[in-house]
């Protein structure tokens, strides 16, 4: 299995200079291509398949960069230009690159010339003659394939090496003592980092819902818990606004405008890394702690054009779905995704009456038939974590996945969508 280790490196001035070189080649003949290809794709003749070699006679200096980068450009925009073909509506057509833009480049392992030296702390590339400094702050076993190398806005050099291995599991966390039981009906317990959720023994089922007052709600064999929105974003916007608004004062290009770009851009940065940081260490808690673990698919880019936009966008909801899905591959867990029509928070999870009328500023409601109570989120958990519960390993229940879509719409598909393992593996 392929797996990616991500790495900062600290390239001399020399070093500096073939990257920025590289970077510059990679976007001129990407440029090159595109443009020739475009030309065919509007007279309507058949697309070229040109390659980066026609060009060196013309462009002597596309010599001077590894030969590996420019091929990967030819692969990447020939991917592009599949998936544009394959749909129109989520690929759209290539796009010329500019030197704002992010920089990077691939290069392919052929014949063991990209290495990583553990003792000296060195990396080795092509057309690199010394070993670049690299901060290994972990090992890993197997065969590298490719290495990218990346520029940061913030000036900042780092590599992610793709490496085909056995294990590609980090170390699983042992279940901790179990916390006392809450009724999810009356209460629920908050918590303020994904460092301290979910401290219980190993629960089989765990069905989580997605907010913006709470990051997530969480449901399990041992109660419902709150996991607390870190809200990067919206904690920095100010520090942002002010950041932004010194930058539009300066003139542009001038030194003061380049240090108070650069500052900007370690912010985003800082707000980006924290997000992902978070993001990775709740759903690697979630996965370690739980067998199944339910979730609802979300229409993200449908909020995002919502008024409540900025609120998405900081969650990193899809980001952390991602996250969960390909643990839950790696880890042997099961990962069920839940139709986006499922009403989650309109049945009762007691008697499974549904309340149609429920609108989104109705945050709880009370069921006419059994009289219970529902905050909102909390029900949607519970009723998640039922759908984990029908798993077969599992003892049934008798709740099936009711669609909430309009019955003369568009065709019915799959209620869920799972990944992982699709038995129950005892795990400890």
């Amino acid at each position: 299995m392929l797996k990616a280790f991500k790495y900062r490196i600290y390239p001399n001035k020399e070093q500096k200079e073939f990257f920025a070189k590289t970077f510059g080649c990679v976007r001129f003949v990407w440029n090159l291509m595109l443009a020739e290809k475009l030309s065919a794709y509007e007279k309507k003749e058949k697309i070229p398949r040109n390659t980066p070699a026609k060009y060196k006679s013309e462009y002597p200096f596309l010599k001077e960069v590894d030969s590996l980068a420019l091929a990967n450009v030819q692969i990447q925009l020939e991917k592009a230009f599949r998936d544009h073909f394959r749909n129109k509506k989520h690929f759209g057509i290539p796009k010329f690159k500019k030197k704002k833009d992010k920089q990077s480049y691939t290069t392919n392992n052929v014949n063991g010339i990209i290495k990583v030296d553990f003792e000296k702390n060195l990396l080795y590339l092509p057309k690199i003659k010394a070993g670049i400094k690299i901060k290994l702050h972990r090992a890993f076993d197997g065969q590298i394939k490719s290495a990218t190398v990346r520029m940061t806005k913030d000036n900042k050099y780092y590599v992610s090496i793709l490496v085909e291995t056995e294990n590609v599991k980090n170390k699983v966390k042992e279940p901790r003592a179990t916390v006392s039981h809450f009724n999810s009906n009356e209460q629920a317990t908050t918590l303020q980092s994904s460092e301290k959720c979910l401290q219980y023994t190993k629960s089989k089922v765990c069905g989580i819902d997605l907010g913006l007052e709470h990051f997530a709600i969480i449901t399990n064999d041992f109660g419902t818990y709150k996991i607390e929105h870190p809200k990067y974003l919206r904690k920095a916007e100010k520090r942002l606004k002010r950041l932004q608004r010194v930058l539009s004062r300066k003139q542009k290009n001038s030194k003061n405008y380049l240090k108070t770009k650069l500052k900007l851009a370690r912010l985003h940065t800082y707000i980006s890394n924290a997000r992902n940081d978070f993001l990775h260490k709740l759903s690697k808690t979630i996965i370690d702690e739980n067998q199944v673990v339910v979730v609802e698919d979300l229409n993200v880019k449908g909020l995002q054009r919502s008024y409540i936009a900025k609120s998405v966008s900081d969650s990193s909801w899809s980001k952390f779905l991602d996250y969960l899905k390909y643990k839950a591959e790696w880890y042997e867990r099961t990962f069920i995704k839940v139709d986006r029509f499922f009403p989650s928070s309109k049945l009762c999870h007691f008697c499974d009456y549904k309340k149609d009328d429920l609108s989104l500023s109705d945050r709880v409601w009370t069921c006419p038939i059994c009289g219970t109570y529902h905050d909102r989120d909390i029900n949607a958990s519970l009723n998640l974590y039922k759908i984990g519960l029908e798993r077969p390993e599992f003892k049934t229940v008798e709740h099936a996945l009711v669609d909430d879509r309009d019955p003369f719409g568009s065709p019915k598909k799959l209620s869920c969508d799972e990944a992982g393992s699709r038995t129950f593996c005892k795990v400890g």
